[in-house]
């Protein structure tokens, strides 16, 4: 069973899906507009990752 993480709706600005794509070992994500857009996010910048152990992901715009 996995456990549910908690939000406050409240706090969330936008919500999506976006598919993964597999190509040989290339693995792609695909950065909505709009988040792309809110955080300024370049080419080359970096996102940091972290999985929890009920498997939900939270991501982050690394800082430079």
């Amino acid at each position: 069973m996995v456990a549910a993480m908690k939000v406050d709706m409240n706090d969330v600005e936008y919500v999506t899906e976006t598919a993964v794509t597999i190509r040989g070992t290339r693995r792609r994500v695909t950065v909505p507009k709009v988040i792309v857009d809110k955080l300024a996010i370049k080419d080359k910048d970096k996102l940091r990752w972290m999985l929890f152990k009920n498997g939900s992901i939270f991501i982050t715009k690394v800082s430079r």
